[in-house]
């Protein structure tokens, strides 16, 4: 893994994407453009917004297909369980929004009174539009749902991403820069191939100073519901995200095995921790989403933003 450099002049900075630390930065043409944030009144406008908004959690992956979508819905689920937290879910995976049918949504942008959720999706005349946009229509769409949508009072809002470290996520870095995100949470599968692209997840956090609260190893073995017997589906050949984690430095926050009801539940729209209460990936979201609320519990207080800092 390339060592991330320690002098990134920063997203919002006069030098982003002209230093010579930013040379071979997948952003740097974006940073340099000043096609992203930088500069933008809407900074601050979306600052005044999320003064509403206690804690803003970021889920990413740099790997498709290994869950984020689904460990995201499961986060909003898990924290809306108690009625006394408001909760609100983005979904920024602008040409592949998922979070409508996995929150069971049509058309509708409330699952619950204190469940909120905002997509592309709901603006399409189809679930099979193909959404054809370039970076800059992509950071508006982005702009406009962290600005426009009433979010009210939150305590958390969380944000999925679509995989890898491109314009979405540096615009939504940058965009809620000065209203202080709490950190990502990085999901992972256990095998190498998703571990590669998710150490360059990292060190788009580390570029971008994003706090990064800890990593989730998604479809980790598998327990069989008759004889409890655990196999290892995707094996973990260069340690998996335990591994990595002691490598950089970074909490595990917990792994979550396969069971083939989480898929259903998400197919179904309907969350898998109420229809599966006892299975032991239930067990695992639980025990991970208590970490994470106990993480933003200790966040820094306000003005000590990280990012972009």
């Amino acid at each position: 893994m390339e060592e991330v450099p320690h002098d990134c002049p920063g997203a919002d900075s006069a030098q982003a994407g002209r230093g010579a630390s930013c040379q071979g930065c997948p952003n740097q043409r974006l940073c340099a453009s000043g096609a992203g944030a930088a500069a933008d009144p809407a900074i601050e406008e979306i600052k005044e917004k999320m003064k509403t908004v206690k804690h803003k959690i970021l889920v990413l992956s740099g790997k498709g297909g290994v869950g984020k979508s689904t460990f995201s819905a499961h986060l909003a689920h898990g924290l809306a369980e108690d009625e006394n937290t408001q909760v609100a879910l983005l979904d920024i995976d602008i040409c592949g929004p998922s979070i409508p049918k996995i929150m069971g949504l049509e058309g509708e942008q409330f699952l619950e009174d204190n469940l909120g959720v905002m997509s592309v999706g709901f603006l399409l005349s189809s679930p099979d539009d193909a959404v054809i946009w370039r970076g800059p229509k992509k950071n508006g769409m982005i702009k406009q749902f962290l600005r426009d949508v009433d979010w009210g009072e939150v305590d958390y809002l969380i944000v999925d991403t679509p995989p890898g470290t491109s314009d979405e996520h540096l615009s939504v870095v940058q965009y809620l820069a000065a209203a202080h995100i709490d950190g990502a949470v990085i999901i992972t599968t256990p095998q190498e191939v998703s571990l590669q692209d998710v150490r360059k997840e990292i060190s788009f956090c580390h570029k971008v100073r994003l706090p990064v609260i800890g990593v989730v190893e998604n479809m980790s073995g598998f327990i069989c519901p008759k004889c409890q017997k655990e196999s290892q589906i995707f094996p973990p050949t260069t340690g998996g995200a335990e591994a990595m984690c002691q490598d950089l430095k970074l909490p595990l926050l917990g792994r979550v095995p396969l069971d083939p009801r989480i898929g259903k539940s998400c197919d179904k729209g309907q969350s898998f921790l109420v229809e599966a209460p006892d299975s032991p990936a239930t067990v695992a979201y639980r025990s991970i989403i208590q970490r994470i609320q106990e993480f933003c519990s200790q966040r820094l207080p306000e003005g000590e933003n990280l990012v972009g800092s």
